[in-house]
This record gives C-alpha cells, structure tokens and sequence, in this order.
C-alpha cells in the first residue's frame, strides 16, 4: 500500500505483493530453464536433421531469454520484500523493473508463436526434443495467458480517477470545483459497484425490489471501500495483526476480567427457561431452512429419510398447509421440528428481494402458534441483508425514532402482509385460540422474526420473539429498549453477524488502517506468521506490530494516498484519531434486538474444532457486541448446526447440574 501506480494509473495491487506470485513463477522459471538446458545438452548432437538448426536457436535463445526474465523477477522479489506496508520508499524502484518485466512479455509471445510456427512446418528431428519444444511452447503461452488473467483481476476501474497526481488535486476541498469532482468520483465508484453487483447477481431478475437492492449495496460498498488506498492483501494483513492484537489484550486482562459477581436466583431462573427456550425453538428456525440444512446436517442419513418426499407428486396435503415449492423441504420440516402435517397451517418457500420464506405451525408442546422466518440461504437473501441504508416504520406504538435496517424490515413488511392479509394467523388461531404467538428467526430471518414481533405486538400482546444469531445492524436505540419486553436473541462465541453493523464496519476499517500504519514488519511476513498463527496458534506476542519506540518517522508515505481526492473525502482519513467515525446520515447506529443471551466458549478446544467445545451461558448487554472479533470461529459460530449443537451441550450441562452444589457449579454470568 498504497495501490501501485503503472501507466498513468493506480491499481488494486501494492508494490508489496509481489513475493508469493514471484517466488511461483521464479520456481517455476528455473525448472523450466533447467530442463531445456538438460533437453538441449542432451540432444544437441541430434539436431543435425531437418530444421534442427532452428531448433537449436530456438532453444539457445530461449535458455538467454529465461534467464533474463529470472533475474528480472528474482529482483522484483527482493524489492518486493523491503519496506513495510506504509513505508513503501525502499520498495521504489518497482515500478521499473515491472516494465522491464512487461516488456520481456513482447520477445518471449514472439518467440513461443515462431516455435509453434517451425514445429507446425514438421521438423523431421528426434520425436522426444521435438515434443520438448512443443512442451516449452505450451508452457510459454500458459504463462502469457496467466500474466494477462492476473492483469485483469487487478485491475481498477477507478484507477485512471484516483492515480496520485498532485497537479491534478485541488489544494482545497472546500472549494466548489473540489466538491464536484469529489461527487462525480462517488457516483463513478457507484455506478463501478452497481455494475459488479448486477453481474455477479445477473440470474435473479431485474424487477424493482431487485434495481432498487443493487442500488442500496452499490451506495453501501462505494461509500466503505473506495475511500482508502487499501488493496486486499492491506485488509488480510489487517485482519491477522488485529487477531493477534485482540488475543495479546484478551490474554493481558483475563485475569481481572474472571471475577465477577454471581447471579441473583431470579436471574439464573430465568436464564435456565430461556435457554430451554431458545433450545426448543431453535428447531422451528432451523426447519425453515428445507432440505439443505438438513441434509448438511445429516450427511449419512438424510437423503435415505426425506427421499420419498423429493420424488412423490404434489398432493392435497401440500394444498392444505398453503405450501409452494416444498417436494423435499416437507419432509425435512418434518423431521426436524417432529411435528405431524397436520400441525402446519403454512409453509411457503417463495424467495426474493425483501420477500422471505417462512413457515406457521402449531406446537402443541408449547401451546404457541410458531412463525418461522428463513435465513440468508440465497443471492436475493444478500442483497436483502446488504440493503443496510435506516429507514422509518411506522408503528403504532408510544416509541419515537423508530429506525431499522430497510432491507429486513422491507422483509417483515412483506411476511407480515402475507400473515394478515391472507388470514393464515386468523386461520392459526381459530385452530388453537387459546395458544400464544411466537416468532423465531436465525440470522437474516431472526431481524426479520424480531421486526416482525414489534409489528404485531399491538395485536397480539402476549407475543414471544426468540432471535437466533440477529444481525447488529437493525433498530434503532428506542426500538431495542422496547423490544427487550418480548424477544430474547442469542449469540454463540465470536460470531460476527451480531457484531456486524455499518457502524461496527467503520470501526473495524479504522482499526484496519491503524495496527498496519503502527507495523514495523514486510506484509509478506505478517502473512506467513498470520496464516500459521490461524492454523496452529501461538504467541500473539511474538509478533510486535508496533513501531519501535512508536516512533513513526519511518513511514515515508501516508496511511491513504494524500493525493487521492475520495480519500481526502472520507471520514476515515483521521486514523489516528481514538475518537469512533462518524457515521453518514444514512447509517445512523442501530442495535441488534430485545435481551441477550451469550454462549462463551470455555477454554481452547483447538483452532477449527466445532464439535468438542464447551459453553457456558450468560446474559450480556449490546455494548459487548459493538466490536467485530477476528478468529477462526467468527463465520463458523453463525452456522445454525453449530448453534443447535451448543445449546444442545448448554442446556444439557445446566440440567445436569441443577442438583449440583452452588459453589460447584457452573459458573454462569449475569449482566
């Protein structure tokens, strides 16, 4: 970092990241060079056939052109190698040799197609040097083709615009003309990401819902990520430091942090029927998810047991629970929840922009009308989830700043449109009108679940939300203080949906820039240390990520590029400040909902090992989750299995242990 800048124009890869890709190409390099000079050494006394003579050349010349191309790339290694992230100086030299580097590209394309030219001419040489040339022949263009390929992949569309030039940079941003190349450079980063989205989204449709989605995540992306001189590897670098960063502070203040003080008796009462709760309800929202959680969940078995379901012909009894597109997912419904068909009033696997699937069943168990909201599981489920912009609802219940998140409340409007207007919660309760409403979600589903709870909290009083994994990004402060009356959310381990929020984002950004600004180590280091560090752990602090003595005189270029206008424009160009970002009016904090339930793991079950961990419970307040923790298990711990499985050992533990001695047992906190 930052971005390096060739022909006039800045692209998505720094001057740093040429270790890994050059070490490939100068392995590869040298065995190819060291077998054509075996092939040669070995038949040259062979080649006094036809066109042998222009074998000869061929390989000769290319034997001196390959080794010109591995010093050239043997010296882009070693400058790559030198500096740090944000101190690029040493490395300055790059560019040349990169164009010395492209340049060799011409006479090694001229020479792979004049060898496949003389072999096509049919050189009446030894069959085993002729397929020798062929092979170098192949190999040479599969390189060319590679280069091009990886050209490609770095390029920026933004990079004519954002190219360091300071005669082309206004001195004042204030100025009018500042402040519209300024715009013009959002709306071409827009406009660069609303076309990435369409394309990598082109099989969903283009209704309304769906333009006005692309619109919302271009606006989200362009805002956060076109604002910095970062390129990617900058942010897996950052990711590894602050892993390191947040184990080093975890383990320096573990000590004070494991006293605590101990639950009141209502409190932990509490906590036990909740997680009994949550531990019964979970069923309901893993059911909405069909078949392929399921048979993810049941590699062995679960095709043998919902097959018969996938195969048989739509019948009445799918009519009578409302259901479309079920065919496999019934059966899977079924086999999770446990319940009979009968006990289904609706299913519906309808999926689009905001427009969820969801299911309403009657639990006898509980006494409860459930309504089950689906999680992310599709293209349309993500653009939904990355609608992120606040919008205002209408509610009518005594809270002022009634805000949440647009794309999930677009969604709870949608299903509470379906629940209402098409009588399937008055069909419900002329069923079971003694039973009481509850709402489950997991993930996407659970904002949606918890939106949901509050739009029919009118009437229906009695109304229960339980909200697995929530997004943090959903309501407003008002909206959470009220919905800690009815819904209850859960959130296991380091999970990074509960954490994540525009606001969260922001932070995470800045934290990004200032632990790489403050390393004193080569990016191809961090990364090798970091990748080890996630596979097989160790000391955090082996790896010092702060310049000596904090003295920052080192760094010869700045954190983002001076001269990059939509940087001067960001709110994130500050790093150095301890003071948070300031989020767009657009994207106002917004907080994840009702009271929280917190499965801590216990101790270190191994980096990746899902199955053998222990939890303990705990009620915890939102301002625990307003920071997103890096690790291995921070996508693991939002899979719904995983989930299942830890409240199965949670609820388990606390059973077992209800006959247990007070100062023996479990040690279980309370917020």
């Amino acid at each position: 970092m930052p971005g390096m800048v060739l022909f006039g124009r800045r692209w998505a890869i720094a001057s740093d990241d040429l270790v890994f890709p050059g070490f490939l190409e100068l392995f590869l390099r040298v065995l190819w060079w060291i077998g054509i000079l075996t092939l040669y050494l070995m038949y040259r006394g062979k080649l006094n056939c036809a066109g042998g003579a222009l074998l000869s050349s061929y390989l000769i010349v290319l034997l001196v052109l390959l080794a010109v191309i591995i010093c050239t790339v043997l010296a882009i290694v070693c400058v790559s190698m030198k500096g740090t992230i944000c101190n690029p100086g040493p490395r300055k030299s790059m560019s040349k040799l990169l164009y010395i580097r492209l340049t060799l590209f011409l006479p090694e394309m001229v020479w792979a197609s004049l060898g496949a030219s003389w072999i096509a001419d049919g050189v009446q040489c030894d069959r085993a040097i002729v397929n020798g040339v062929i092979a170098t022949v192949v190999v040479s263009w599969i390189i060319i083709l590679s280069t091009v390929v990886t050209i490609i992949i770095v390029f920026d569309p933004l990079g004519g615009k954002m190219a360091p030039d300071s005669s082309a940079v206004p001195n004042h941003l204030d100025s009018q003309e500042s402040s519209q190349l300024l715009t013009g450079l959002k709306t071409a980063a827009t406009s660069v990401w609303e076309t990435r989205m369409k394309f990598l989204c082109c099989c969903i449709g283009n209704d309304d819902h769906t333009r006005v989605a692309f619109s919302s995540t271009a606006e989200l992306f362009s805002t956060y990520f076109s604002d910095t001189d970062l390129v990617p590897s900058d942010i897996a670098a950052g990711l590894t430091l602050l892993h390191q960063q947040q184990d080093s502070i975890r383990n320096t203040r573990e000590p004070e942090e494991g006293i605590s003080r101990s639950p009141g008796s209502s409190q932990e009462a509490d906590l036990d029927a909740e997680l009994e709760n949550c531990h019964h309800y979970m069923q309901f929202a893993a059911a909405a998810y069909g078949w392929p959680l399921y048979i993810y969940r049941n590699p062995f078995t679960g095709l043998c047991r919902i097959g018969g379901d996938c195969c048989r012909s739509r019948t009445t009894e799918y009519d009578l629970v409302g259901g479309d597109q079920l065919n496999c997912h019934f059966g899977s419904i079924l086999q999770t929840t446990g319940l009979q068909y009968g006990d289904f009033v609706h299913i519906s696997f309808h999926d689009k922009v905001y427009e969820l699937p969801f299911l309403v069943a009657l639990d006898h168990r509980k006494e409860a009308v459930v309504v089950a909201v689906r999680g992310t599981m599709s293209l349309q489920d993500i653009l939904t989830d990355l609608s992120a912009e606040s919008e205002t609802l209408d509610l009518e219940c005594e809270v002022k700043d009634c805000l949440a998140h647009k794309g999930i409340s677009q969604a709870a409007r949608y299903v509470y449109r379906r629940l209402i207007n098409d009588g399937i919660l008055s069909q419900a309760f002329s069923l079971a009108p003694e039973y009481r409403l509850v709402i489950v979600g997991h993930s996407l589903g659970a904002g949606a679940a918890a939106l949901l709870s509050i739009m029919l909290r009118k009437s229906h009083p009695e109304v229960r939300c339980y909200a697995f994994s929530p997004p943090r990004g959903l309501l407003s402060k008002s909206l959470y203080e009220y919905s800690k009356n009815f819904t209850v959310s859960i959130v296991l381990g380091k999970d990074v949906i509960p954490r994540l929020s525009v606001t969260t984002f922001e932070d995470l950004k800045k934290r990004i820039l200032r632990v790489i600004a403050h390393c004193n180590k080569p990016k191809y280091k961090i990364l090798l240390y970091g990748c080890w560090y996630e596979l097989f752990g160790g000391d955090p602090d082996n790896f010092p990520t702060e310049l000596d003595g904090g003295d920052q005189r080192d760094l010869t270029q700045p954190l983002l590029g001076e001269q990059s206008l939509l940087t001067h424009g960001s709110p994130a160009y500050s790093f150095s400040s301890d003071s948070p970002l300031e989020s767009p009016s657009k994207y106002p904090p917004l907080y994840p909902p009702g009271r929280i339930i917190h499965l801590e793991e216990e101790g270190t079950s191994g980096r990746f090992s899902c199955y053998t961990a222990q939890y303990t419970a705990k009620w915890s307040h939102e301002s625990e989750f307003n920071k997103i923790l890096i690790g291995p298990k921070m996508l693991t711990d939002h899979m719904p299995d995983i989930l299942m499985r830890a409240l199965d050992s949670v609820v388990a533990n606390r059973a077992a242990c209800m006959s247990c001695p007070a100062p023996g047992g479990a040690h279980v906190d309370m917020v």
